[in-house]
């Protein structure tokens, strides 16, 4: 049988691998192995810092929206949920690059933003007492006869105390 040689193949890996490392200091860029070590650490660090980039720039663009924020007396947080409460939808990117560039529009955004926090507000109250309102109906249905009787007394509903459950129920809607 013939013995198989692979030398080609072999130069060829190692060639690629420095030529990749070409840059790097000292014998990262000399020696297959220290090279080979340097690019796998390399790609991991890359495959991180690509992730990282993302979390520091949206950290830049709060922290820029945040000083244009200050600047028209509103903080940060207000400012997003009055966005988010008037239906405006822009991205931080967005937001910041305003920000920086076209403050009078800013401006704009932040009136925008402090009148959608009052008028959702109002909104969120009525919405709240209805919703209590049809608690309050359909809750009588899980009282006691007791408890029922107990309401009936305090809306003056007269008797009351000789009715049965569902009579008890129609009284008091």
């Amino acid at each position: 049988m013939t013995r198989v040689k692979n030398g080609v193949q072999t130069k060829r890996r190692h060639k690629k691998v420095l030529k990749e490392a070409s840059g790097y200091f000292g014998s990262k860029h000399r020696l297959y192995k220290s090279a080979k070590e340097q690019l796998m650490h390399s790609s991991v660090y890359a495959y991180r810092d690509r992730r990282n980039k993302k979390r520091e720039f949206r950290k830049l663009w709060i922290t820029r929206i945040n000083a244009a924020c200050r600047m028209n007396d509103i903080s940060y947080s207000k400012f997003i949920n009055g966005l988010t409460k008037a239906g405006i939808e822009v991205n931080r990117k967005m937001l910041a690059e305003i920000a920086i560039n076209d403050m009078e529009a800013f401006k704009e955004l932040v009136e925008v933003s402090k009148t959608g926090v009052v008028k959702e507000s109002k909104v969120e109250t009525k919405k709240e007492t209805k919703k209590v309102e049809k608690a309050e109906k359909t809750d009588l249905s899980s009282k006691t006869v007791a408890e029922l009787k107990e309401l009936a007394k305090a809306k003056n509903i007269e008797g009351y105390s000789t009715m049965k459950k569902a009579e008890l129920l129609e009284a008091l809607k």
